[in-house]
């Protein structure tokens, strides 16, 4: 039975870099009495920036939780990083939201971050809470950014406060929901609230249009229902660095954002979203919990890894503070200590409750690690290590024959915060070599593999692969026709597990998608055959089946927004020609042109360092991962291959039965 529990909100806080995510958490904290005083961003003495490369660049790099109270009501609140090439953690946090606040600044209106987000909360169905900041800074018009949330986010969103002037200006927020303490520069705002509001019923539209007006109970009643089905999405507005509209901000997350939907008297069923590592006290797990209880010094199932670990201590956390808890219970969030082999992402208890991720960070880049001596090369490849344990999406690639150490990132910042953390938390100095854009191959024709891995005995595996491309995007698709008389499940199950490894590296060295893949004859024997003999066999049949059907070269796509000064337009089109990009015809906006289309990665990678030369700093490019496609004939790519090639099958099959052997 699910339950909602009325007296606790999760919500996440998220932002394009420099919107104010970080200064509003503060203000939040400080109102809600968590704080005796307030930090500042600029002097790194924030509550959830506590990494030393969040407090000197004055940017958040990793999701940090805290909590306060307000009211009768508790908050777990996640602050989430602004940028780009931190995506990862704005994608493991979503997961475990049950409501979110997403902030605009009033200045620079609804930039690239903004929308990417914006489209992941829809996609999750996230009710969400549009918070306008920096109304007190030059620039700021609360109509102009009222007009970008409609046009590029949603028609559905509606203000219930409005703002007391702006820049220089802005006094204050008056909320709308109570009719007669409004003022009447406010009516308007109120009046755009009741039309969207009576949209959601033809009773409420039949007493709007015979009244004029909807009563204040009618119009709660209505803004909540609709922001909890993510049919209306309330727009607040304020200036989080003075404090102003904070306090309704907080009221609002607290009587419009949905409490969690939990199963208390089920199983345990949660999932670990962020790992942290104490000196004292090891790996910190931080769970969100949607069913059962969790105790200090139980043995919990970790349904991904197929493992069960003891709980140590259970802690809440506030701020820079912890406080021992003793037990997690369904709805809540908290750190778990002692589990010294979760990751992020894992399963705990049952799998039953525990909503599905939306996947939005997808590094386009590769770069190799280059470190100042060899006898520091143990320490680099373990600091990596741990580093990989907090952010998965760094797919450590560890090549001990080569000696050498790849890392997936997002960008150029990303690069830079990771050799400050290796200095600063490691004291290891690392540079990075120049990225690469990360391809991708798909078979370029139907076609079979084949093999028969007979000797030297023992062993007796046969395996014949159907292979042919898909759609784009759909990534690898596996089956099996194969009957188990003919081969067994527990050796079906070995080859299906293997595939997705095996399509790790393809023809060109690059990882191989949009493939389907079936089994259509598979063959054991009763005295010779061993389980691993089918791990040894796969990739031989599979980099068969590739070299019959040939690849075809995928690239990265960016779809974006580009805002410019009419005067440069036709400049830059010039310029996106020159780059391959596929675009729109431009429209245009006051006097500004936009253009928007498909921008190939590997072409543009200066592109956005180019733009503010080319347009003296007055134009915007807002840019997201959009796909891969095929490259053109004339773009070629090939990646060195790490180990033994399948093809080469005498000598893949000695160098696997050595590893295994030692």
């Amino acid at each position: 039975m699910t339950l909602p529990l009325q007296g606790l909100r999760n919500v996440g806080l998220f932002a394009h870099v420099d919107a104010g995510k970080t200064t509003t958490t503060e203000q939040m904290l400080y109102n809600s009495g968590q704080l005796r005083a307030l930090g500042s961003v600029d002097s790194g003495t924030t509550q959830t920036d506590w990494l030393d490369v969040e407090r000197e660049r004055g940017i958040s790099v990793r999701a940090a939780v805290t909590r306060l109270t307000w009211g009768d009501t508790a908050i777990n609140l996640v602050d989430t990083p602004g940028h780009v090439d931190f995506l990862a953690e704005v994608e493991r946090s979503l997961r475990v939201m049950d409501g979110a606040v997403l902030i605009v600044s009033a200045a620079e209106g609804v930039q690239a971050q903004t929308e990417v987000i914006w489209q992941a909360l829809r996609a999750q169905r996230i009710p969400t809470l549009i918070y306008v900041n920096k109304m007190d800074r030059i620039g700021a018009n609360q109509d102009r950014v009222l007009g970008q949330i409609h046009r590029l986010l949603t028609k559905q969103a509606a203000p219930v406060n409005a703002p007391d002037g702006a820049e220089g200006a802005f006094a204050s927020v008056h909320g709308l929901l109570a009719e007669d303490k409004l003022p009447a520069w406010a009516a308007a705002y109120r009046e755009q609230l009741a039309a969207m509001c009576a949209e959601r019923s033809e009773e409420a539209m039949e007493a709007y249009l015979e009244e004029g007006r909807l009563s204040d109970e009618a119009l709660q009643s209505l803004l909540i229902e609709g922001t909890h089905s993510c049919e209306l999405f309330p727009v607040l507005f304020g200036a989080s660095g003075r404090g102003i509209g904070v306090t309704e901000l907080l009221e609002a997350v607290v009587r419009l954002l949905p409490p969690p939907a939990i199963h208390p008297e089920g199983e345990v069923s949660g999932v670990v979203f962020k790992i942290e590592r104490d000196p004292a006290m090891g790996r910190i797990a931080y769970v969100r919990l949607y069913g059962g209880t969790i105790r200090n010094r139980e043995s919990i199932r970790n349904h991904s890894r197929d493992l069960e670990e003891k709980v140590t201590q259970i802690r809440r956390i506030i701020g820079q503070r912890t406080e021992d808890i003793g037990l997690l219970a369904a709805g809540d969030i908290a750190a778990v200590y002692g589990w010294s082999r979760a990751r992020i992402g894992d399963i705990v208890g049952s799998p039953a409750h525990v909503p599905g991720e939306q996947r939005l960070a997808v590094p386009l880049l590769t770069v190799q690690v280059h470190w100042r001596s060899e006898a520091e090369y143990p320490a680099v490849v373990a600091a990596f290590q741990e580093l990989a344990d907090e952010d998965p999406q760094l797919d450590l690639q560890w090549m001990q024959d080569e000696r050498e150490l790849h890392l997936k990132v997002m960008g150029q910042i990303q690069m830079e915060v990771l050799a400050h953390m290796l200095l600063s938390r490691f004291g290891l100095e690392v540079t990075f070599g120049a990225p690469t854009v990360i391809y991708k191959e798909t078979p370029a024709a139907i076609g079979e593999g084949f093999v028969a891995y007979l000797a030297p005995k023992p062993c007796w595996a046969i395996l014949r692969f159907h292979i042919e491309p898909g759609p784009r995007g759909s990534g690898v698709v596996y089956s099996s026709v194969v009957r188990n008389e003919r081969l067994l499940d527990s050796y079906q199950n070995e080859v299906a597990r293997r595939v997705p490894e095996a399509l790790q590296q393809g023809l060109r060295g690059w990882e191989v998608t949009d493939v389907r893949i079936t089994l259509v004859e598979g063959e054991h024997h009763v005295w010779h055959t061993h389980p691993l003999d089918f791990v040894i066999a796969t990739p031989m049949g599979i980099m068969d089946g590739l070299a019959n059907t040939g690849t075809k070269l995928l690239e990265p796509l960016l779809r974006f927004r580009l805002s410019v000064p009419e005067e440069y337009g036709g400049k830059l089109m010039n310029e996106l020609m020159l780059m391959r990009a596929e675009f729109e015809s431009p429209t245009v906006h006051g006097e500004r042109m936009e253009i928007e289309g498909l921008l190939p990665v590997a072409a543009s990678l200066d592109f956005p360092a180019r733009l503010g030369s080319m347009t003296k700093g007055r134009g915007t490019l807002s840019a997201f991962f959009a796909g891969y496609q095929e490259c053109p004939p004339d773009v070629e790519a090939e990646r060195t291959r790490r180990g033994v090639n399948p093809l080469d099958q005498a000598k893949y099959i000695l160098a696997v039965r050595n590893a295994l052997s030692t």
